[in-house]
């Protein structure tokens, strides 16, 4: 009997173990509700301005969308050789159940000018540690 109770109890706790992982490219936004990272749609609008479109649903707010877009960004400077960017301005719409953000970000090899830069590599690192997808 103590023999099943143990199986039991390993059998119950490899089960929570396994219902805590996400699948690739979501992560738990709270009971009930996942983020899914839809993808990134790229533009390049000249030398060192690019546009990100990026999808989800299961947002909980704008911020998550806003989130994606910056992702979206520092992983794209990395990608390019680029060691920071700045945003020029994100715009988030919700349709239904899927939250919509177009960003557009100014790329540089060093710091630009402005209030809202980010440090690429510190970015995408942020980003995979929180489990939110740059491309």
């Amino acid at each position: 009997m103590a023999q099943r109770l143990s199986l039991l109890a390993s059998f119950s706790t490899a089960t929570a173990a396994l219902g805590a992982c996400a699948p690739a490219g979501e992560v738990p936004q709270e009971r009930g509700s996942q983020a899914v990272y839809q993808g990134v749609s790229t533009i390049l609008l000249d030398d060192d301005l690019v546009s990100f479109s990026v999808a989800m649903t299961g947002a909980k707010n704008r911020s998550d969308v806003d989130a994606y877009g910056r992702c979206a960004a520092a992983q794209y400077a990395l990608d390019q050789g680029f060691g920071f960017a700045r945003q020029v301005r994100t715009i988030v719409t919700k349709t239904g159940g899927t939250w919509y953000g177009d960003a557009v970000y100014l790329i540089s090899a060093s710091l630009p000018e402005g209030l809202r830069t980010i440090d690429a590599e510190v970015v995408a690192n942020d980003c995979a540690e929180l489990g939110i997808p740059g491309r």
